[in-house]
């Protein structure tokens, strides 16, 4: 059997096996006696016959059956090429059969994916939606509530106006960092946030960013220290105001989930091109389970306690975008109850 049979080969061989009936009838019909004496007359008779049943043949095949598949045919094309997608060079008259199961085997393998594509791309739009709602909707709420007691006579209770009154701006103050982060998350993911490269010492930096965090390493009782032999300067060819950040979430992050009477580790190693920055912390750990969801948007790894910390729940997030628009890596691993390291790298200046 032909692999890959073209609309002649396919009438040849039909007609050829009704050629073959017709001599077998006309075998059984005739004695071999009439058939020798007329074989002229026979073989002219059997050639006419194969003829007309090729030509008839081809017709109703190139008229009924490869018509309909090149119209499948070309109408996949012509949906692949307004997809921007790679055509294979075919020719449509020659190789059609074989193409076209190939072809339709392809488009619907593409087509299922592509559904499933878009269907956890509108999971993950109503998750984030209810993420977003959730997240304003808490310090909203509060505001409203405090807000709405003052005014129902709190305003001239001393026991409570100031008291209210500071509550309430400590919400205005979580509403805003999460609008400023959701504000920053939306430029590195549009690439509309630009980043300004140039070279800086990491390790100043990082002493920058934890002398900025160090009241809240104090309130929370943790240490924030360089691991031992990260003493040596290291430069780097990076944004300073966004590896800032990187530094300040992460570092903030130890400290929320720390322990008490607790250290968070900075840590720097040289890796030929690149520099691997290293925070590491001795706190609550992370299960091996959420792991691979620390760095999805509004993801929190112990919700009660992430509450009563604060915070946007877009922290690392930010992080993973600002890494990746730097083209690096970052990564995180985790033991519970023994500590996390979060490891990002950049590039070394030359």
């Amino acid at each position: 059997m032909l692999k890959n049979p073209t609309t002649r080969q396919v009438a040849l061989i039909t007609a050829l096996f009704v050629l073959i009936a017709f001599l077998i009838c006309n075998s059984l019909l005739w004695n071999y006696t009439f058939i020798a004496t007329n074989l002229g007359v026979f073989i002219a008779a059997a050639l006419l016959f194969f003829s007309v049943t090729y030509l008839i043949i081809m017709y109703f095949v190139r008229r009924f059956i490869y018509r309909r598949i090149k119209l499948i045919y070309k109408n996949i094309h012509r949906f692949k090429r307004a997809k921007g997608d790679k055509l294979a060079l075919t020719d449509i008259n020659e190789r059609i059969i074989d193409d076209v199961e190939k072809e339709v085997s392809e488009w619907v393998e593409n087509q299922e994916n592509e559904i499933q594509y878009l269907k956890s791309l509108e999971e993950y739009r109503r998750d984030y939606l209810g993420n977003v709602s959730h997240e304003l909707k808490t310090p909203i709420f509060n505001i409203q509530g405090y807000i709405h007691t003052l005014l129902d006579g709190g305003l001239y209770d001393e026991n409570i106006n100031q008291n209210y009154l500071q509550r309430a701006a400590k919400n205005t103050e979580r509403l805003q960092v999460i609008v400023e982060d959701l504000d920053t998350i939306s430029k590195l993911e549009s690439g509309k946030l630009m980043l300004e490269k140039g070279v800086f010492d990491i390790r100043e930096l990082a002493q920058s960013a934890m002398e900025e965090l160090e009241i809240m390493a104090n309130d929370n009782h943790i240490d924030l220290i360089f691991k031992e032999g990260a003493d040596r300067h290291y430069l780097v060819n990076a944004d300073i105001e966004s590896i800032r950040q990187v530094f300040v979430n992460l570092i903030t992050n130890s400290i929320k989930y720390g322990k008490k009477n607790g250290v968070t580790k900075v840590s720097f190693y040289d890796m030929d091109r690149h520099i691997l920055v290293e925070i590491a912390d001795n706190g609550i750990g992370i299960k091996e389970e959420d792991i691979p969801h620390v760095f999805d948007r509004f993801y929190r790894v112990d919700k009660s306690r992430s509450r009563i910390a604060g915070g946007s729940g877009l922290g690392l997030s930010i992080v993973k975008h600002i890494i990746e628009a730097h083209q690096q890596t970052i990564n995180v691993r985790s033991t519970p109850d023994l500590g996390s390291t979060f490891g990002f790298t950049l590039e070394k200046s030359t």
